[in-house]
């Protein structure tokens, strides 16, 4: 798509030339590829650019004075819908051209958007929610397994200990050593399981992620 400005280079009107100017570099400053028509020198782009011209468009004479502006054959507007689109953000949309991303009129069409359809990046904020839930009530399922497994495999280490200890007492006994020392070996083990299996307790009962 090719932008057409038709314009007059040799116009005796101030006003005009400055509009032509106003027009162009616009175009220049948002890098839009487009052509300037001379209808000053060519009376070709002089009856075309009339001819093409809506009619409702034109004013009480007739005669429309440049800057006209068109998108191939499409017609866009003069200078002041033209004027009338940079106030507004819109010149993209007044060319018939999409608007680069990240420009003010992309955003504007993109809030746009979002307020007419009331989408949003998370459509379905229910389904996320409750997915998060199943997650942590997975892990929180996983390390009470873990935990029920641990003191599982303490309980039976103790009761092997306690038959390990009933059958050294015997085999004391019947050997005649001195059964207040081992007694004393008794309790000493005690208290080192007991040590140990109140620090593996703590351990256990921390909340995740501590």
């Amino acid at each position: 798509m090719v932008i057409k400005v038709f314009l007059a280079s040799s116009s005796g009107s101030t006003a005009i030339k400055k509009k032509q100017q106003d027009v162009v570099a616009f175009l220049e400053a948002l890098k839009v590829d487009y052509t300037e028509l001379d209808i000053a020198c060519s009376e070709e782009n002089r009856m075309w650019m009339r001819q093409n011209v809506p009619q409702d468009k034109k004013p009480a004479n007739g005669i429309p004075l440049p800057p006209q502006i068109f998108n191939e054959e499409s017609y866009c507007g003069d200078y002041e819908t033209f004027f009338d689109a940079k106030e507004d953000n819109s010149v993209y949309t007044f060319l018939g051209l999409p608007p680069p991303p990240g420009s003010k009129e992309a955003v504007q069409a993109e809030e746009e958007h979002i307020m007419q359809n009331g989408t949003h990046v998370e459509e379905n904020p229910d389904d996320s929610v409750a997915q998060a839930e199943e997650e942590e009530e997975q892990v929180e399922e996983d390390l009470q397994s873990e935990e029920e497994e641990e003191l599982r495999q303490l309980e039976e280490e103790e009761e092997a200990e306690v038959e390990e200890a009933s059958r050294l007492l015997a085999v004391w006994t019947m050997t005649s050593h001195n059964s207040l020392s081992f007694s004393f070996f008794l309790m000493c083990q005690r208290e080192k399981k007991k040590t140990w299996k109140t620090h593996r307790s703590k351990r256990l009962s921390k909340p995740s992620g501590q």
